[in-house]
């Protein structure tokens, strides 16, 4: 080797290490900036995470409750329609028997009037039969 190749390697091998220290400063003075940045972001969206998940839990609980109480009112309301359907039962067996003494009512009522129709020909005809045998 001459002096020029140990001149050579000896520049270039500092060039080397000018470049790698060139390479790092910019890396420390743009991208750490930005991992920083970055790493503030994601605290950030950890806790908004937190929050948000405590939230999905807190209305977890309020459906579980909410449900719980629509099943007791469906048990409520259950007994509640079999008592009314009870009383429309019963309400229908008295409209029913009504309807029998309507309809007896009814019925009475063009009884007596053919009763009383067939007493005034009764009459009539024991006039006709009194005059008939007078004559």
């Amino acid at each position: 080797m001459g002096k020029e190749d140990i001149k050579y390697n000896k520049f270039y091998s500092g060039g080397k290490m000018e470049i790698v220290d060139k390479v790092k400063k910019i890396i420390q003075e743009l991208i750490i900036p930005e991992l920083e940045i970055i790493k503030g972001e994601n605290a950030e969206i950890k806790t908004i995470l937190q929050l948000t998940n405590k939230r999905i839990d807190d209305i977890n609980i309020h459906l579980v409750d909410q449900s719980r109480r629509i099943d007791d009112l469906r048990v409520e309301l259950k007994d509640e329609i079999a008592k009314n359907t009870l009383r429309i039962d019963e309400t229908n067996k008295r409209i029913d028997k009504l309807y029998e003494v309507i309809v007896r009512r009814d019925e009475h009522k063009k009884l007596e009037t053919r009763i009383i129709t067939l007493e005034h020909k009764v009459v009539e005809i024991r006039k006709d039969v009194q005059q008939r045998l007078a004559a």
